[in-house]
């Protein structure tokens, strides 16, 4: 592993861990992988805040919409079997489809160019205010008119889903789940996935909560339910580090995989643009893509899959430029694991760029507070960056330091990189106590000191007021 990986995934952890606090999110796990092999592991937060529970790496997540790129993992599975082919009608595996239904192909399913509705006429299953659907009820509710013609625009569909789970257990004659957890599952080297809930006695799973509002606080509720027939569109249960292992094993470089290298090149081809989004990425054969960019780092192309359960939002991608592959995964219903992946990426794309800290400027590390702030010191190679974890990307328009040597007890530097606002060209300093540990920063003009004496001169501050 490079070490420019290593040292970013040494601050990711600090950067989440201000996330957390500043948000007051219930938890969140967190794993990345390198060409497959997890190198980081991460649990923040509690899996259940009304008991107290810590969340810990093994605990399992409602990963929801996830469970499209595994579905559709199996059917590619059968297509390298020569079982069925992308083009074939879903009519000519499943009988007693209403013919605007039974034309439509395996490809139109997975890739939501269906035209098929999304959730039927009662989605209350997504509150957790009814039960999943069954069979019979998705195929009753696609006897009608589809709102839109095939091959219309992109247009999400967990119905099309469910069709495809039965079109499998078709093909295979045995229970979705069953075969799915054997020759997907099971065969990709995963041993904390299954299909669907509820999950064994025994087996941790993160709680589902609510939002903060409107009640004012995060409550914890139990989504351990069963998906019923839409469990190949969002019933799948994992852990980040089984997902970065899977969607890294998708990848057409992989080693090992459950599928060869030309369906996983189709599974990651960008088929259809959403449309009215602000955000620039495309849809596949059971997966999402995005492109990561910005001035200052390497532009990667990520593929992979978020979701949304009840209480559960979650996200993983796949970066194959660096062969890096990154799952956040939140248990709130207003958990943060899209701006959370994309600031890990922002953090992996700006080490990239700038490189392992050197001999020079190791030492210049540490997150320094002010009054109103918090600074983080994160050495890149010859310069050291000044990061901000309350934001988003912590390294958006950071300051840059150059380091100069030493001279008494004071480390000196210069900022050679700030906004007009900013410090730009002024001195840096980092002051060593009587032990030699740096006790505080001076940045132009501004002294910022750890954390603890700065909440201590606050709690002087506000004494005073009293």
């Amino acid at each position: 592993m490079d070490r420019w990986i290593a040292a970013a995934l040494d601050y990711v952890p600090r950067w989440l861990e201000m996330q957390m606090r500043l948000s007051a999110q219930t938890g969140c796990a967190v794993a990345v992988a390198h060409r497959g092999r997890p190198v980081l592991e991460l649990a923040l937060g509690h899996a259940d805040v009304d008991a107290h529970a810590r969340m810990t790496p093994r605990h399992r997540f409602r990963v929801a919409s996830h469970s499209k790129t595994f579905t559709s993992a199996g059917v590619m599975k059968l297509r390298d079997a020569g079982r069925l082919r992308l083009d074939d009608p879903i009519g000519r595996v499943l009988d007693g489809l209403p013919p605007q239904v039974a034309s439509l192909t395996c490809a139109q399913l997975m890739s939501h160019g269906s035209g098929l509705v999304r959730d039927g006429e009662d989605g209350r299953q997504w509150t957790l205010e009814r039960p999943f659907k069954t069979r019979r009820e998705v195929l009753d509710e696609l006897a009608g008119a589809p709102p839109l013609p095939p091959s219309t625009r992109f247009k999400y569909s967990n119905h099309g889903y469910a069709l495809l789970g039965m079109a499998i257990e078709a093909i295979v004659g045995e229970p979705w789940a069953d075969w799915m957890l054997r020759e997907v599952v099971r065969a990709s080297g995963l041993d904390e996935t299954l299909p669907d809930g509820p999950v064994p006695a025994g087996v941790p799973l993160a709680a589902a909560h609510t939002a903060l509002l409107p009640l004012g606080r995060r409550a914890a509720f139990s989504a351990n339910v069963g998906s019923a027939a839409i469990a190949p569109a969002g019933g799948f249960v994992s852990t980040a580090s089984d997902l970065v292992r899977f969607y890294a094993s998708l990848d057409p470089a992989a080693k090992r995989s459950v599928l060869s290298a030309d369906a996983r090149r189709e599974m990651a081809r960008r088929l259809w643009p959403d449309p009215d989004s602000s955000v620039e990425r495309w849809y596949g054969l059971g997966t999402m893509s995005h492109t990561f960019a910005g001035p200052d780092g390497p532009s990667w192309d990520g593929v992979g899959h978020s979701g949304v359960f009840p209480g559960c939002l979650t996200r993983t991608t796949h970066l194959a430029a660096p062969g890096l592959t990154v799952s956040v995964l939140t248990n709130a219903a207003d958990g943060l694991c899209q701006p959370w992946l994309d600031g890990i990426v922002h953090v992996l794309r700006r080490f990239a760029a700038g490189g392992a800290p050197s001999r020079r400027t190791a030492a210049w590390t540490g997150r320094w507070w002010t009054p109103w702030m918090a600074l983080d010191l994160v050495p890149m190679a010859d310069r050291v960056m000044v990061a901000v974890p309350s934001q988003p990307d912590p390294f958006l328009d950071a300051a840059v330091l150059e380091v100069h040597g030493r001279r008494g007890g004071e480390a000196l530097g210069t900022v050679v990189r700030d906004g007009g606002y900013g410090r730009h060209a002024e001195p840096a300093r980092l002051i060593d106590g009587p032990d030699g540990t740096p006790v505080a920063l001076r940045l132009g003009g501004w002294r910022l000191e750890p954390e603890a004496a700065i909440t201590a001169s606050l709690k002087r501050r506000v004494a005073r007021r009293r």
